[in-house]
């Protein structure tokens, strides 16, 4: 409430205290409201900010289930190659136990040209003529070309190959020694036919040569059999094994040059894949439990958290926990209960018990794949399930915090209405009783003169 300046604050002719009354009677009016105003305004804001907390939980959530599905390997197997250096190896879907011997005679490799050497640095003007003019790189069928403006550079063409057609693999970069300048570009593309070709008006193809050779296949042999690849990466080489291949095979790797590839079984691996899931499952229950339960008060009184009985995280846990009660493997252990995950039943988080869980890896580890991969396993059921929720714009979540955005400036509106509202009561008030009180003050100035008069008529001065 606003108090009116320059007004009278005690009465000259009743004595009261008239900015202490008005603000009484005001405040009388408007309590109500204002009370109405700032519950709905805390709730509001209490309600928004869970909603951000528990939105940025789910985002970690859906986050890490991402990661374990490109990342982590469900399948209790484990990967060893004699010579490090000669390729890497990565466990995927399909993958079984087993040895393989890789040898590797020639790395697939790419196109590099470069242009001639040009006098003046990256600064050197490549245009000199009054129109634009055009370099064109070729590849396998496909051109990508670049305008050269009048007095372009050979920097910026430099830069707008790199600008316009980096995502096609192609990479521009500028030698330059004591003699001059040279664009060399190459490409991530591998392998017999990727040949790089300068054409064009710009006058940079002339005299353009290859750096180094040709480019060429791998060439490789994989468990006694020959192979050749346009490229290093060699995806499902074996079953369920990419390979990716990143160097040449010495002659002190066994027998011919072969180095051995171990694919084995390794359930410490699997259940650090098993607990990453769970820690992963248990904090987005820890952040919903945060902000929806129910704390109890040292008197025995309770205070319901932000988001207690919200139906939109309500809908979300049972989304999730019908995931989890539905999804069942193929295999003999076809649960993870069978693998020694259990659900607190007051938190409803998940643990592993690691007595329980070596016991099931024992025999049945392979089990687990897929109970966690494939389309229909926890990873994909999880991430379908909560996608709903997580969408920025139109998810569950989104529209509810757009709904109390909204909630808060209408609240904000209110209060804005009830202050204009308050100031005008106030002066109007403020304005009646000082009226009053003036006119109080008269009339006991005209009382007290009429008394005076009386008292001098009843006590006549005598001679």
């Amino acid at each position: 409430m606003t108090v009116v300046a320059g007004l009278t604050v005690n009465g000259p002719g009743t004595g009261i205290d008239v900015q202490g009354l008005v603000k009484s009677l005001v405040g009388a009016q408007t309590a109500p409201k204002q009370a109405q105003i700032d519950s709905q305004t805390k709730t509001s804001t209490a309600q928004l900010t869970s909603i951000g907390k528990i939105q940025a939980a789910l985002d970690a959530f859906r986050g890490a289930l991402d990661n374990m599905t490109q990342t982590v390997n469900f399948s209790g197997l484990s990967s060893t190659l004699s010579n490090d250096k000669l390729a890497t190896v990565t466990l995927g879907p399909g993958a079984a136990a087993g040895n393989f011997t890789l040898s590797v005679s020639q790395l697939a490799t790419a196109s590099k040209v470069s242009s001639a050497l040009i006098s003046g640095g990256p600064t050197a003007v490549v245009n000199s003529g009054a129109s634009a003019t055009v370099f064109t790189v070729s590849q396998s069928g496909k051109n990508y070309s670049v305008s050269v403006p009048p007095g372009g550079t050979l920097q910026q063409v430099r830069d707008s190959l790199n600008s316009q057609y980096g995502n096609v693999g192609l990479s521009a970069n500028i030698l330059t020694d004591s003699t001059g300048s040279r664009l060399v570009v190459t490409s991530s593309t591998t392998g017999v036919g990727s040949d790089i070709t300068f054409k064009g008006s710009s006058g940079l193809d002339t005299g353009a040569t290859v750096v180094g050779s040709a480019p060429q296949n791998a060439i490789y042999n994989l468990d006694g059999s020959p192979q050749e690849s346009t490229s290093n990466i060699l995806p499902n080489a074996i079953s369920g094994v990419s390979i990716t291949l990143t160097g040449i095979s010495a002659a002190t790797d066994g027998l011919n040059g072969a180095s051995t590839i171990k694919v084995s079984a390794n359930n410490a691996t699997l259940k650090s894949a098993v607990k990453g899931f769970t820690d992963t499952y248990s904090a987005l229950v820890k952040a919903v439990n945060a902000e929806t339960q129910v704390t109890t008060n040292a008197d025995g009184t309770v205070t319901p958290g932000p988001l207690t009985g919200d139906s939109s995280v309500r809908s979300m846990m049972a989304s999730i926990r019908n995931v989890m009660n539905s999804v069942t493997g193929s295999g003999s252990f076809s649960s993870l209960a069978q693998f020694g995950v259990t659900t607190d039943q007051t938190a409803g988080t998940l643990s592993v018990s690691d007595v329980a869980f070596d016991k099931a890896a024992l025999t049945n580890g392979s089990d687990i794949n897929s109970i966690f991969t494939g389309p229909t396993g926890l990873l994909a059921s999880l991430t379908n399930a909560t996608a709903n929720f997580a969408l920025s714009k139109t998810g569950v979540f989104a529209e509810k915090s757009s709904t109390l955005q909204d909630n808060l400036r209408d609240l904000t509106d209110q209060q804005t209405a009830l202050n204009t509202r308050s100031d005008a009561l106030t002066a109007s008030l403020t304005v009646k009783y000082n009226a009053m009180d003036s006119l109080v003050a008269q009339l006991k100035a005209q009382g007290d003169s009429v008394m005076t008069t009386l008292n001098s008529l009843n006590n006549p001065k005598t001679t």
